[in-house]
């Protein structure tokens, strides 16, 4: 039984959108060989705040990152550093404010961009800075990472659902076909992922309104994806909602690390040999 991990994080992707544009993740899922479920996203439903939340299992009241202009390290214990305290090696392609939360803030593109020396809680980390940045260099970036340095825990971050949102609404056939090119990459990057042994989660920050924003309290802007491949977990749609902060502990179980002191304990019931809830 595998303990690696890859964590897929799709900016901006809204529920119902990955539910009808999204045919691989589905294929997957119709032949039992993953999981969907709803996840309802914290509140603000914004992106730095929400990416404190997905890796460190922390309401935002309890962090302190509130906005997407809270520019600083994090003071809670992420998936980065706990994968390091047990001796696993973690990486990540990403966007620069995951780079601001965990490695140096402010981002510095000259001397922060490529982080390789394994010294900081992203022990491998390449950033870009751009919302356009293309999803294919970005999974040509996580491949790199995989194959160079092997890691236990890798985080893929892409940012074109999101921005093709704020540019065209998510109401809109840009949006749609954007989430449909999306897939596409991970129909050709996760039969590999997998045969490499790596268990998988997909899911997102927030999702997206038809005013081109998110940020609120509606089911568009905070009813998200949550795609699971683990042999840990059955197969199959589960109807019932689960919060985003079950999200990091998730990842821990699937690690096979203890969860940091302050995250929820695991709920979801579906992982072979938890209590049911």
């Amino acid at each position: 039984m595998s303990n690696k991990l890859i964590f897929i994080m799709l900016d901006g992707l809204r529920y119902d959108t990955a539910v009808s544009q999204m045919g691989y993740l589905h294929h997957l899922v119709e032949k039992g060989k993953a999981s969907r479920f709803k996840v309802k996203s914290e509140l603000p439903s914004l992106s730095r705040p929400l990416y404190e939340v997905l890796l460190t299992g922390t309401p935002v009241y309890k962090n302190g990152i509130t906005t997407n202009k809270t520019v600083r390290l994090s003071y809670e214990e992420s998936l980065f550093h706990l994968t390091k305290q047990h001796g696993l090696k973690n990486a990540a392609a990403a966007y620069y404010w995951v780079s601001e939360l965990y490695n140096s803030a402010p981002f510095n593109p000259s001397t922060d961009r490529i982080q390789l020396d394994g010294q900081k809680p992203i022990e491998r980390g390449i950033f870009y800075w751009e919302d356009h940045y293309p999803d294919n260099h970005l999974f040509a970036d996580a491949n790199f990472l995989l194959n160079t340095y092997v890691p236990d825990f890798l985080y893929v971050h892409s940012m074109n659902i999101d921005d093709d949102g704020h540019k065209f609404t998510a109401d809109s056939m840009e949006y749609r076909n954007r989430v449909i090119g999306v897939d596409m990459i991970l129909a050709s990057v996760l039969p590999s992922w997998m045969e490499a042994g790596y268990q998988i989660i997909v899911t997102a920050d927030h999702g997206m309104n038809d005013d081109g924003n998110h940020g609120g309290t509606t089911a568009d802007d905070r009813d998200v994806p949550l795609f699971i491949i683990s042999d840990r977990i059955k197969p199959g749609i589960y109807e019932e909602e689960i919060a985003q902060l079950q999200i990091a502990p998730l990842a821990c179980e699937l690690l096979n690390i203890q969860q940091s002191q302050p995250m929820q304990q695991l709920s979801i019931p579906v992982i072979k040999g938890a209590p049911s809830i």
